[in-house]
């Protein structure tokens, strides 16, 4: 599968954020690096640039971008493979107190579709999942949880309304041998679902998928933790814009900000989410599902707003 990957709502977060040369940037998911490199054009000298993302690969696409910047006056930038919700340890160890503007794309690249970890249903490929490298992976949870547990994590992650049949039927093929592949997975789901949810224009896989990669890497763990940090960690009159893909993390991303208003911490500019043009959906179909929220800290701090904790790995409240 050939890795490409196109940056959504560039415009709008170029905009939103408004990035004047002497900022402080983190952007928070570096994927395939394309607004992490126009980022870095809109700062200059004086200019700091912070890259973090979980995928090492996507660190060297970033480092490979900013090599590109050849200007004398470029910002200092720190690229760093870690996970985002560990924003307040990054920051610390680099000395940096506050923050001016911050991205979160929160969807996954076309570099991680093409990495042969198991993302995709249309290969067969390892069910792995993983950002990173070790971990937990699909497969471990896959052949590990409980019936029921599967069945959570397919209701809630992936809002499958055959999770209970799919579970049944992945701990009856798991019986007979590991599931391992992506292929496996998929004959399980379809072994779980009635033949007409096959025959639809969406893979019967898709939200079973979405939900394991979701549980996989504790994306919401890492949401609620990551955009707690941001929030803490944004300067007064700093700005932070999230890009979110599907429903369940822009309800939390949704709610985190609203809280955030609530406690007078700031406000939402603009106060509905931004979707991309029709031009763009029609010439990058992953942008279709994106919601870009932007939060703009008050000029004056106010006490933070209560977030949830990192839930467990089978906590899904």
């Amino acid at each position: 599968m050939e890795a490409r990957h196109d940056s959504v709502l560039m415009d709008e977060v170029l905009k939103a954020l408004d990035v004047q040369p002497s900022d402080t940037v983190v952007d928070a998911t570096l994927g395939g690096a394309g607004h992490f490199a126009a980022l870095c054009a809109a700062l200059g000298e004086g200019g700091i640039i912070i890259g973090i993302d979980a995928d090492p690969a996507a660190v060297e696409r970033a480092r490979a971008a900013y090599a590109l910047d050849r200007r004398p006056n470029r910002p200092v930038a720190h690229l760093v493979n870690d996970n985002f919700r560990n924003l307040a340890h990054i920051l610390e160890r680099l000395g940096i107190g506050r923050v001016d503007k911050m991205l979160y794309d929160l969807g996954w690249s076309g570099y991680q579709i093409a990495s042969l970890r198991g993302f995709s249903f249309q290969s067969d490929e390892p069910l792995i999942m993983t950002y990173g490298e070790g971990g937990e992976t699909a497969a471990d949870i896959v052949n590990s949880a409980t019936e029921a547990e599967l069945a959570d994590i397919i209701f809630i992650y992936g809002e499958e309304r055959f999770a209970r049949g799919i579970a049944r039927a992945i701990v009856a093929a798991r019986s007979k041998e590991r599931i391992l592949t992506t292929d496996a997975l998929v004959a399980a789901v379809k072994a779980g679902t009635p033949h007409w949810y096959h025959e639809r224009k969406i893979h019967p896989a898709t939200k079973t998928f979405q939900a394991l990669r979701i549980a996989t890497n504790d994306e919401i763990g890492s949401l609620r933790e990551g955009l707690a940090a941001a929030l803490a960690a944004l300067a007064p009159r700093g700005r932070l814009a999230v890009i979110s893909f599907h429903s369940i993390e822009d309800r939390i991303v949704k709610n985190i900000l609203r809280d955030a208003v609530s406690a007078g911490q700031g406000m939402l500019a603009p106060k509905k989410p931004i979707a991309p043009s029709r031009s763009e959906v029609l010439a990058n179909r992953r942008a279709r599902s994106a919601k870009l929220r932007v939060f703009e800290k008050s000029a004056v701090d106010a006490p933070a707003a209560s977030i949830g904790a990192r839930e467990s790995r089978f906590s899904y409240a």
